[in-house]
């Protein structure tokens, strides 16, 4: 009978720092599907925590050229691993600032093609929810016209970027703003769609 291997743990940024500068070094040396590879074995195929996922995300966000960013965010993605999409949705977080649109855009696009309830509350959180608690006055009207959106996935992260936009500080105007925009939602009836609505809802009430 074959043995069932334990997939290995990472749990130090010491550990990721090595993974990171072998795939590097692998970038630099062959180029981004050589990336791809280090980081889809060195860190996707492990069990990695969500927040040291994060901090490789940020490491790579320094060297990556900004022009080459969104290339390997889309193969990550591809892979369909879990881990993928958190990372991805750390290097769009980053670009926030400079490319708001594009980059909520582009999390809408991996929330379509994840087609699951956990990767659009992971990417919701760390995309949408980050744009609406640092550039509200921006990010309101862009949420306003994904509620029209045919994807139910689209729909419900809307109240996920909500909760954490709110658990996070998000100023009382832009609560109230965000709540009567929930409740115009009110009448879904999709299961997802309703619980991520509610978590919305529940976190400002």
């Amino acid at each position: 009978m074959d043995q069932i291997v334990p997939m290995e743990k990472i749990t130090s940024k010491v550990r990721v720092r090595e993974i990171l500068e072998q795939a590097k070094f692998c970038w630099k040396h062959q180029g981004q599907n050589a990336l791809l590879m280090a980081i889809h074995e060195g860190l996707l195929k492990k069990k990695v925590s969500f927040p040291l996922l994060e901090f490789a995300a940020m490491e790579m966000a320094l060297w990556i050229p900004e022009n080459e960013q969104l290339a390997f965010t889309d193969t990550l993605v591809a892979t369909n691993e879990m881990g993928s999409y958190v990372i991805a949705g750390i290097i769009l977080q980053l670009r926030l600032p400079l490319h708001l649109e594009q980059s909520i855009q582009r999390a809408c696009t991996y929330i379509v093609i994840g087609d699951q309830w956990y990767i659009c509350d992971i990417v919701g959180e760390r995309v949408l929810g980050h744009a609406l608690l640092t550039f509200p006055e921006k990010t309101v009207p862009l949420l306003e016209q994904l509620t029209n959106y045919s994807d139910k996935w689209i729909v419900r992260t809307i109240g996920v970027a909500t909760h954490y936009a709110v658990k996070k500080g998000l100023s009382p105007k832009f609560t109230e703003t965000m709540f009567r925009l929930l409740l115009s939602l009110s009448d879904a009836t999709d299961f997802h769609v309703k619980k991520g609505i509610g978590w919305g809802a529940k976190t400002i009430a």
